[in-house]
């Protein structure tokens, strides 16, 4: 069974930074796309940054310069790094996995973890 665990949310000050960790239970985890989205308080789940399985990042374009997706296969993990942080970045953070290899259609998720940034 899949299990993706994530960490590496807290609270932190606008400005500052945060690495998000995500360590994925997939049998050749380096076939496989992962992707990170969040649920801010009172809003809907927003895509924010996916990986192929070739190791190319996409992030959404507003996040872009201050974000940045990565992964090891080694570890059989992701990461989210977030740099410059805003209020607005406030939300809970999931990471995704498609259920078959050489997908972007995500079926395993994680618990998630949460990131408070204030003012």
């Amino acid at each position: 069974q899949v299990q993706l665990v994530e960490s590496g949310g807290g609270l932190v000050q606008a400005g500052g930074s945060l690495r998000l960790s995500c360590a994925a239970s997939v049998p050749n985890c380096s076939r496989y796309a992962m992707a990170w989205f969040r649920q801010a308080p009172g809003k809907g789940g927003m895509f924010v940054a996916r990986i192929s399985w070739n190791g190319r990042p996409d992030l959404l374009n507003s996040l872009k310069g201050r974000f940045t997706m990565s992964r090891d296969n080694a570890k059989n993990t992701v990461y989210l790094q977030m740099n410059s942080l805003k209020p607005e970045d406030t939300a809970v953070y999931y990471c995704a996995v498609p259920g078959v290899p050489y997908s972007y259609e995500y079926t395993y998720w994680g618990q998630g973890t949460r990131v408070t940034v204030s003012s």
